[in-house]
């Protein structure tokens, strides 16, 4: 049975979209909607898109076609986020009972969406604007954040400046704005109070953080801000930093508070400066090379994280060597890899898509592999040592959480041998390591 002003709220994609659907969430409570425990009893049904590359869009599509099929007469159907800013004629010629449309940067209107959506007769999808789009946003007063357990992510910023040849983000999301700091802490100093263990920093490029509104350094000041306003969030991670802007601020300001993980994200895409360069992206490998030396002397224990594509348009064999063999002397702890996904529209068009996709699968394989090696035998150092670990499951005697090596969802787990409650920061000694994840004797 459908409970009138209850919705359900399906949010795809990264963490930073998360970010999005808790807000939109937290304005319809406010507004006096309710959650719904199913999409058979919601009234509204909310799916937030991903548009990043082609598999992901395909997801969203599909979803959107399920709900479609299966909505009932009183429900609404509304379609946001990535996809629906970059195609929303595609949304609407795709989902025929889609009553909705919104972009990316329009969250914070979906209570005048539904309002116009309820009271109007014309049938046709209604696609929501307005002039603030690629724009600053009013967050009418609501946290930028997603809890999740014992840890939230904190939005920073959205969009990008960056041109980078492989991506559609600026497309979909258009340039940089940061929040002002006071939003920020004030965000924070609310998750302290809810008692968050970890305070995720996350933005599409949080070392842009601040450049738009004129502050030099900004992402180590902010952070600076941040660790005075919540002394007692034990751990602050930050994701999502562009190589070339990592600053001497920064790494001071991480290696010198111990609220700040030892967890370094550093996208890189690849190693061959040819490639680098086809991908409008910072070709100094000297520079990779010595920044991470320099924040490993810096940071006792670091941990980094890193991404890579494998297949980018005119990528040879050499050039795929050449990324291996950087991977294999820069030991990263955790990596990525993903195929190159021809996307129209960006920069990268113009080359096409020459590499076979069997040939960039297999170097996706091959990448993997090696670094499969290096994170086994890292992991098996660990094997013995005593460290935090953050609780986000428990069940049939056993506990999951992560140590600070990991960030959530793209990394390692830790299986503890005793239950323990979610959100808590407990310690346990590592007693065995396998490639990604670990085991643990829960101290009392």
């Amino acid at each position: 049975m459908i409970k009138q002003n209850s919705y359900y709220l399906i949010s795809l994609g990264c963490a930073k979209n998360t970010v999005d659907s808790h807000s939109m969430s937290a304005l319809l409570d406010l507004a006096g909607y309710h959650p719904a425990t199913s999409v058979e009893n919601a009234e509204i049904l909310i799916v937030n898109t991903c548009g990043f590359i082609h598999p992901a869009r395909e997801e969203s599509f599909e979803v959107l076609t399920e709900l479609s099929k299966s909505k009932q007469q009183d429900q609404i159907l509304i379609a946001g986020g990535c996809l629906t800013q970059r195609f929303p004629g595609l949304v609407a010629q795709r989902i025929p009972n889609v009553d909705g449309i919104f972009g990316t940067r329009r969250w914070m209107d979906i209570i005048d969406v539904l309002s116009t959506i309820k009271n109007r007769n014309d049938t046709t999808p209604y696609r929501h604007t307005s002039a603030s789009e690629y724009v600053g946003t009013d967050e009418k007063g609501i946290i930028r954040t997603a809890i999740q357990g014992g840890s939230a992510y904190l939005k920073i910023a959205d969009g990008c400046r960056r041109n980078c040849a492989f991506c559609a983000i600026p497309l979909i999301k258009g340039t940089t704005v940061s929040r002002p700091v006071e939003d920020i802490l004030r965000d924070a100093t609310a998750l302290q109070n809810y008692g968050i263990k970890e305070l995720i920093l996350i933005a599409q490029d949080t070392t842009d953080y601040g450049f738009d509104l004129g502050i030099k350094d900004g992402l180590a000041n902010l952070l600076g801000k941040i660790l005075h306003s919540v002394p007692n969030i034990p751990w602050v991670r930050i994701l999502y930093n562009y190589p070339g802007y990592v600053t001497d601020a920064l790494i001071d300001v991480m290696a010198n508070n111990a609220q700040v993980l030892p967890y370094f994200d550093l996208p890189l895409q690849h190693a061959d400066p040819n490639i680098l360069k086809k991908m409008n992206r910072p070709s100094n490998i000297d520079w990779v090379y010595k920044t991470i030396e320099k924040l490993r002397n810096a940071i006792p224990d670091l941990a980094i994280r890193t991404t890579f594509i494998t297949g980018f348009p005119g990528e040879t064999e050499t050039e795929f060597l050449s990324l291996l063999k950087f991977v294999e002397e820069l030991q990263f702890d955790h990596v990525g890899v993903f195929p190159y996904s021809f996307e129209k529209g960006t920069p990268a068009e113009a080359l096409g898509d020459p590499v076979p996709e069997n040939v960039k699968l297999d170097r996706v394989e091959r990448l993997m592999a090696a670094q499969e090696k290096i994170s086994y035998a890292k992991n098996q150092t660990l094997v013995g040592k005593e460290m935090g670990i953050l609780i986000e499951g428990n069940g049939d005697g056993i506990s999951v959480g992560r140590t600070y090596r990991d960030a959530p969802e793209i990394d390692g787990l830790v299986i503890l041998d005793k239950e323990a409650p979610v959100g808590d920061l407990v310690r346990g000694v590592i007693t065995s390591a396998m490639v990604h994840d670990l085991t643990a004797r829960l101290l009392s």
